[in-house]
């Protein structure tokens, strides 16, 4: 009658994406392994392609131990969803994910992203550079950004209301910022490689005034 559940902490790029870090909301940072055994509820070998997050495991343990999860907890009980007892259509559709830029990791831009299980919507704030939308079914790698697929308009403006409304309703306007020790570590090598072009689709041809 025991709940056993065992998780990585973060995922970590390799060099995907041409990255080393965990900041932020590709596969490779965000996804990581979730197994649980709990004998007599779940079946052995049943696996879920709902979205599931690390805020479920709280409420799963409070759940499988009889205890009335409070109301502002954050997460659900995936105690029936594994076991098959509720209908995976009533589980959450997207998933949000929030990263606030830090001074000492200047690399990465605030970012927020909308997770469903097929689609992502990626979101930057504080910097000028091109939003994402992938087809995870697709492109599970994010090799193919589809922002400006006109298919995909559509997709998009309801992601970017739903991304939105989940802000809202985690009162993310209310932005964090980190205790400022030192001037960072985060140097740029003088002998690196050339800046990157800016991205054409952000370019003007025409002066405004034209």
């Amino acid at each position: 009658n025991t709940l056993v559940m065992y998780m990585g902490d973060n995922g970590f790029q390799w060099g995907e994406h041409g990255l080393i870090d965990k900041r932020t909301a590709y596969e490779a940072s965000i996804r990581v392994p979730l197994l649980g055994v709990c004998p007599g509820k779940w079946k052995p070998g049943t696996v879920l392609e709902s979205v599931v997050a690390n805020i479920d495991i709280g409420p799963t343990c409070l759940a499988a131990a009889g205890v009335k999860i409070p109301d502002n907890m954050d997460g659900q009980s995936i105690l029936d969803l594994a076991a098959g007892d509720l209908d995976a259509s009533k589980w959450r559709k997207n998933l949000l994910y929030e990263y606030y830029w830090e001074y000492n990791f200047p690399q990465t831009p605030t970012t927020f992203a909308l997770r469903s299980d097929r689609y992502k919507f990626i979101q930057y704030h504080g910097i000028w550079d091109i939003d994402e939308l992938y087809d995870l079914q697709a492109d599970p790698e994010e090799k193919h950004n589809l922002i400006f697929d006109p298919n995909q308009k559509d997709r998009i403006q309801q992601m970017r209301t739903d991304l939105h409304q989940l802000l809202a309703e985690a009162d993310a306007a209310r932005v964090p910022f980190s205790e400022k020790r030192n001037m960072g570590q985060n140097l740029r090598l003088k002998t690196g490689s050339e800046s990157a072009d800016f991205p054409p689709e952000l370019l003007r041809h025409k002066n405004a005034k034209d």
